[in-house]
């Protein structure tokens, strides 16, 4: 689709109303309440496979995947790093971009199907200025669980390794949406576990996206069933 038939399509689909507006406005402000009243009360734990960063003061340059149903615990573990996150050009877009902005990220607008190229560029830039980026990775609207290539592409172009990691939260609320999205409990306990880099040859050949997306999608389905047991054993 040319820029130009892509820039009109972004500016409907981002065409809001004043009553639109102002409910995107209170619903965002409710959601970082919420996320700061919960997440000043949760217990951390984080572990790393061998391989891997270590400590979150880290953080920055990276690449850092991880699946959409953790973004919350995730917002507040990771806030005022000003991290750039790639955040849809929809509507559902602009309640995360609003939300994860009074936490100290960068949204970078753009996702898989529109605004992909343009999104990419400015993680680019960040990343090659010494920034971190991060990607839900099965966003915006899933398959849940299915990884898509954006960090591999970016790894390829800046050298900069991707880091897959997951947050697991001790008896969540799970919404009915298509992530599962996990709110947790006041005063429970979240595991992070951290996977080893991956790194991406800017010679590789080209068949080599494909087969670092694949181990990048082993290592998300790996942490997060490491992190996930964790509470499983508390309840078995």
């Amino acid at each position: 689709m040319p820029d130009q038939a892509i820039a009109a399509e972004d500016r409907r689909e981002l065409y809001l109303s004043l009553l639109q507006r102002l409910q995107i406005g209170l619903v965002s402000w409710i959601a970082s309440v919420v996320v700061g009243l919960i997440g000043r009360t949760l217990r951390m734990t984080i572990t790393f496979e061998e391989g891997s960063i270590r400590g979150l003061d880290s953080v920055a340059p990276g690449i850092y995947p991880f699946w959409h149903r953790c973004v919350l615990p995730a917002t507040w573990l990771f806030r005022n790093r000003d991290i750039g996150v790639l955040t849809s050009l929809s509507r559902d877009g602009e309640y995360i971009a609003r939300v994860i902005r009074r936490f100290g990220f960068v949204a970078v607008r753009g996702s898989s199907s529109r605004g992909g190229p343009r999104g990419l560029l400015e993680m680019e830039r960040m990343v090659k200025a010494g920034g971190a980026v991060a990607f839900t990775i099965d966003g915006p609207r899933g398959p849940r669980y299915v990884a898509k290539k954006g960090p591999v592409m970016l790894a390829r172009l800046t050298g900069i390794p991707i880091t897959a990691f997951y947050v697991a939260v001790e008896k969540p609320w799970v919404l009915k949406t298509w992530d599962a999205m996990l709110i947790p409990k006041p005063f429970s306990q979240a595991y992070v576990r951290v996977a080893k880099n991956i790194f991406v040859p800017p010679d590789a050949d080209d068949e080599a996206p494909d087969r670092y997306h694949a181990e990048m999608q082993a290592a998300l389905e790996r942490v997060t069933a490491f992190a996930e047991s964790q509470f499983s054993r508390q309840r078995d």
